[in-house]
């Protein structure tokens, strides 16, 4: 590691100095240089192994899989304690906590200041993106915990790789991650915009803690689009191949726990043969506009950090298989024979330790795994994994899908009128909330282009970043779909939609669509499928059923309509224009 530090600090002493003035802040007693290596991985486990910090599973069955347990009060997103800390208050906007940003130094500071005596700063060069791609971003974390050290080297191209694309350049983003004492009063996750920097403090639970994750890739990196005319957007990337072999590329943006990763890695019904889903992404999008003013897009992480609770070999078979080794298990259950198990897994254990350390039987009447619980795996292991993952020029996109979960209100799928048409569907997804943020579940929340928590600015100026993508793409811009996989029978409450591997017949229709095929009949919400134009073969579903799936229903829309114009009037005078338009033409039309 000392002939690897020699080397970095010839090469770059604005690193070195910023990471000396962090240390001199933190007083840790030791500061470890990651280098990405094999050899560095087996040391951080053993001593985790010998700390408690992470525990082996059976090598046996799960090789290569550890098992960690977070602090009970840590084990979410905490939204309330997530600030943008830009100069001006009104940059941040209303969907955003703000702090002026020499108040966040002065806060976050004093708790920073000695709190690793006792512990080693590890310092991690990071790559977003591929190689070589236009879009790729460098960033630096500090953080005293190896559990964020053995994770980021999963998500993210981490060690020696960074430091070398570096060069001596001065521009990266400079994260600063301590767990301090873990005390939620004491618990921030600040961004600076402006300065390309994060700091957090008191928590080490993943989207707190990883910071080139949520904290980086978006809402920096949000930041960062808007300025240099890219976009960061919280979405899946998947190709899909049609029996002659062509493959279409696809991004979807859904809100946490409405099926992004399942989708991601859908398994085509048997019933539609020759068809193949790969994978390319499960949660983040880079998009920039191509030398052939078409819409491209990367992933620019390397893993999977995905929710466990839910996922099986009916709803995410390639899940399932992707996460059998080299993966990292975070408060799911332990069953006695050094496995895993969480709910909907598969019938459970007869005895384990829970999410919390204790005992567990099936008559405990308590989760055995936080409904949070994560896996961490490399995305290299995931059996559909397209051979353009890591392409650093990206793929060119055909079609955005805006997702929810709703019982009611929205259809199956719906296309938009136009692009700025797509951008207001977008501005005005709901959907029901999750426990992948700390508070209420089951309720319905606005979360636009299921970026709320993620845009690193203001979100009437985020709205007119997409509607001038739209307009720089200059008549090769995707088609914006709307889809809801969630519709419920009004009477039983039932799904409507089989969901899962049957999604992709609405992809395919969508597919279609772009391509000028396939039929459409027109709603007061934009087009819809023509009872007869999805691909239904194999499926058993009554007419009714594709009825009240595909419904537009006017009288359904009164109290969402309200509650749209809510989030604009707060969004105020920044709000576009163009989308108060596009909804007064909704409510006529439904009128």
């Amino acid at each position: 590691m000392k002939a690897f530090i020699n080397e970095a600090l010839a090469r770059n002493e604005a690193v070195f100095a910023w990471v000396h003035e962090m240390a001199q802040l933190c007083r840790p007693d030791s500061v470890h240089w990651c280098d990405g290596s094999e050899e560095e991985k087996e040391l951080l486990i053993r001593q985790c192994l010998a700390t408690g910090e992470l525990e082996e599973l059976n090598q046996a069955e799960w090789p290569g899989c550890h098992y960690s347990r977070s602090d009970v009060n840590d084990v979410a997103r905490t939204e309330q304690l997530t600030f943008i800390c830009s100069r001006d208050k009104n940059d941040a906007g209303v969907t955003n906590n703000w702090m002026d940003p020499q108040e966040a130094y002065r806060k976050l500071g004093e708790i920073f200041r000695n709190s690793m005596r006792g512990r080693t700063m590890y310092v991690i060069p990071f790559m977003m993106g591929p190689p070589g791609s236009p879009l790729r971003k460098i960033g630096i974390q500090l953080t005293d915990s190896r559990y964020v050290v053995l994770n980021m080297r999963i998500m993210t191209r981490a060690g020696r790789i960074a430091l070398d694309d570096l060069g001596a350049s001065g521009d990266f983003t400079r994260c600063l991650h301590g767990m301090a004492d873990l005390n939620p009063e004491r618990r921030f996750i600040c961004h600076f915009p402006e300065d390309n920097t994060i700091w957090s403090v008191g928590s080490a639970y993943g989207g707190n803690a990883l910071l080139g994750k949520k904290c980086l890739a978006l809402r920096i990196g949000s930041y960062l689009g808007r300025t240099q005319g890219w976009m960061a957007e919280h979405m899946l990337l998947m190709g899909i191949e049609n029996p002659q072999g062509r493959v279409r590329y696809v991004t979807a943006a859904f809100p946490s726990q409405c099926g992004k990763t399942n989708l991601s890695m859908l398994v085509p019904p048997k019933s539609l043969p020759g068809y193949r889903v790969w994978t390319l992404g499960d949660d983040i999008a880079w998009m920039y506009i191509g030398p052939d003013g078409r819409l491209y897009a990367l992933n620019p992480e390397t893993g999977f950090f995905g929710v466990a609770p839910g996922t099986n070999y009916k709803t995410n078979p390639n899940a399932m298989e992707t996460i059998r080794r080299n993966t990292i298990f975070t408060n799911v259950l332990k069953t006695d024979d050094g496995g895993v198990w969480w709910e909907e897994m598969g019938p459970p254990p007869p005895h384990g330790i829970d999410w919390a350390g204790k005992d567990w039987t099936p008559e405990s009447n308590r989760p055995g795994a936080h409904p949070n619980s994560r896996f961490t795996s490399p995305l290299v292991q995931c059996p559909s994994v397209s051979p353009e993952w890591d392409n650093p020029q990206g793929v060119p996109i055909s079609a955005i899908l805006f997702g929810a979960r709703r019982a009611t209100v929205a259809p199956l799928i719906c296309e938009s009128r136009n692009w700025q048409h797509g951008v207001y569907l977008g501005a005005t997804m709901a959907s029901e909330t999750t426990a992948a943020a700390v508070g209420q579940t089951g309720v319905i929340r606005r979360d636009p282009m299921a970026m709320l928590p993620f845009i690193g600015y203001n979100v009437g100026d985020y709205f007119r970043h997409w509607l001038d993508m739209g307009r720089r793409l200059r008549g090769k811009a995707p088609k914006i779909f709307h889809v809801n996989w969630f519709r419920r029978d009004r009477k039983t409450n039932k799904f409507l939609w089989p969901g899962y591997g049957e999604n992709l017949r609405a992809i395919l229709w969508a597919l279609e669509r772009c391509e000028g095929r396939s039929k459409a009949m027109d709603s007061p919400m934009g087009f819809l499928p023509t009872m007869d134009a999805l691909n239904l073969s194999g499926l058993d579903m009554p007419p009714e059923t594709l009825k009240a799936i595909l419904e537009v229903n006017p009288d359904d829309w009164d109290e969402d309509l309200k509650d749209q114009r809510e989030l604009f009037d707060r969004i105020g005078d920044r709000l576009p224009g163009e989308l108060r338009q596009e909804q007064d033409d909704f409510a006529r039309r439904l009128r």
